[in-house]
């Protein structure tokens, strides 16, 4: 199994490129799997998820919604500026999302690629150099990221605080196997995920 890793910065286009990667390594032959940590994330900290009980306990009542459900706004609140607070949700969905993400990892063949599509990769440098054999970054400039996160609904400054609080491009490029620039069109993307592609087919 070939393990690799997908991670870029917010607005980067990782998502589109695991995407786009999937579907040409499908159609060269290869049994592929797809580990969207953005998801396992979201589905830990749902009311049955291993890290929600855990999170109640150590922000309070608070953060759920009248639903039963993480209200996510409040704690993201809560977090934002603080850094203790911010290591205790990492402490607590880290270990959750590990698990159920190498569960999946593990369901790839023996002689397929497991494509793991990471945001926080770099942000946690002995994870990204013991959990993959090969490192995917995706990249753009910032403004035409910020452009897409606006576009999606998020406010601007927001967008760029999110930015602020994740790897450089210069940092997460040092662990880069392959870069993928996605500052152009969908047909310039294309183009690179393909030429990518039988870089990244297993070798049998």
């Amino acid at each position: 199994m070939l393990r690799v890793g997908i991670t870029g910065g917010i607005g980067s286009g990782k998502s589109t490129v695991t995407r786009l990667l999937h579907d040409g390594l499908a159609a060269a032959g290869v049994a592929v799997i797809v580990v969207d940590t953005d998801l396992i994330a979201r589905e830990v900290v749902e009311p049955d998820g291993a890290a929600f009980p855990q999170l109640v306990e150590r922000f309070g009542s608070a953060i759920v919604a009248p639903d039963g459900r993480l209200d996510r706004q409040a704690l993201a609140d809560i977090v934002f500026n603080d850094d203790d607070a911010r290591l205790a949700l990492r402490t607590i969905t880290h270990p959750a999302i590990s698990a159920v993400m190498m569960a999946r990892v593990e369901a790839t063949p023996p002689e397929g690629v497991c494509l793991m599509d990471v945001p926080l990769l770099v942000e946690d440098p002995t994870r990204a150099e013991r959990n993959y054999d090969v490192i995917v970054v995706v990249g753009a400039p910032v403004d035409v990221r910020l452009d897409r996160l606006e576009a999606r609904g998020l406010r601007r400054e927001d967008a760029a605080a999110r930015m602020a609080a994740q790897a450089s491009d210069e940092e997460r490029n040092a662990f880069a196997t392959h870069l993928v620039d996605n500052g152009g069109g969908v047909a310039d993307l294309e183009r690179a995920v393909a030429a990518l592609v039988p870089l990244i087919v297993p070798r049998r």
